[in-house]
């Protein structure tokens, strides 16, 4: 399926030195903003209160979130929780109040606000969870990485796995830059969709490379940079439908999911555009500059030497 046919490849690799450069400062831009600023971490990660309450009817969590806020407690986090009736208020530390004073502090609030309303439990989520969390999901990541590394090995040559693993690494680092500089919350649903930022990338990667290695049986004559502008021009029309779509989903989200999906959708829609950024000026070009060649996918057919079955 295409939308539409470019007849003339796109010199791509002409001006990826370029795009490389940009994506380097790019790089370093957001690796300075996580050293020097850090990620603004949730409860989850830092420790904090968690309380349920329930109502009789489903909860009107966009009051609930004013009513706190009215309180003066920042990045408290509120969501559903099983059933729309029941909600799950995650508040970070408050070192003036205990668990109980804080969990009471905004019962009460929310007791003003709507009698219906009912405690079921609180307690206490110790930054060693988080610790754990964050360890988690650092491994996660690791594990996500070297699996992604050696099915492109496998499939394609190791010069693309290092190609695609530096074009994913970018991406996942631009997306926690971007987090740091506005010190958006980081929780769990942004870890989540830096994880599924990789696998995500990596097939338009994947797609790439796999026309690269068709082009080297087709066009043997072609020089390397010819055949990746063919192949990343040839899939311009499956990455606009592909993306696009994906994207007219995330920004649904981000638009209308409210403020439980707003950072999960924020990290997908930076992970989506620079997915494909990287995909064509990283991925290829970095393939491009460690001297990929046809002999690489393909390998040479050897002469069969007319000594052999020789009668003496």
């Amino acid at each position: 399926m295409e939308l539409f046919r470019i007849k003339k490849d796109i010199p791509f690799m002409r001006h990826a030195l370029i795009f490389n450069v940009i994506s380097a400062l790019t790089f370093v831009a957001a690796v300075f903003f996580l050293l020097h600023k850090g990620l603004h971490l949730s409860v989850e990660f830092t420790g904090g209160t968690l309380m349920e309450v329930s109502y009789s009817k489903p909860a009107n969590l966009e009051r609930v979130r004013k009513t706190i806020d009215s309180l003066g407690i920042a990045d408290a986090n509120v969501q559903s929780f099983g059933e729309a009736s029941r909600v799950l208020i995650r508040l970070p530390v408050d070192k003036a109040l205990t668990t109980a004073q804080q969990g009471d502090k905004v019962f009460n609030a929310l007791l003003a606000q709507d009698a219906d309303v009912k405690k079921q439990s609180v307690s206490f989520v110790g930054p060693q969870v988080g610790d754990e969390l964050a360890h988690d999901g650092l491994r996660a990541l690791l594990m996500v990485i070297v699996g992604v590394m050696a099915y492109l090995a496998v499939r394609f040559e190791w010069k693309y796995a290092v190609a695609a693993i530096i074009a994913n690494l970018h991406d996942v680092v631009i997306i926690l830059g971007f987090f740091a500089f506005f010190q958006w919350e980081f929780n769990l649903s942004v870890l989540a969709a830096v994880l599924a930022v990789l696998g995500y990338s990596v097939n338009e990667s994947v797609v790439i490379f796999d026309r690269i290695r068709e082009n080297f049986r087709k066009q043997r004559k072609t020089s390397v940079t010819e055949v990746i502008d063919n192949a990343i021009t040839s899939t311009i029309s499956r990455t606009v439908i592909t993306h696009g779509c994906t994207q007219i989903m995330v920004l649904a989200m981000l638009l209308i999911g409210g403020p439980t999906l707003h950072g999960f959708a924020t990290a997908l829609t930076i992970g989506i555009l620079f997915g494909i950024y990287s995909s064509v000026f990283v991925a290829a070009a970095i393939a491009m500059w460690l001297g990929v060649k046809r002999e690489d996918l393909i390998k040479p057919i050897k002469e069969k030497d007319d000594t052999d079955g020789a009668v003496v």
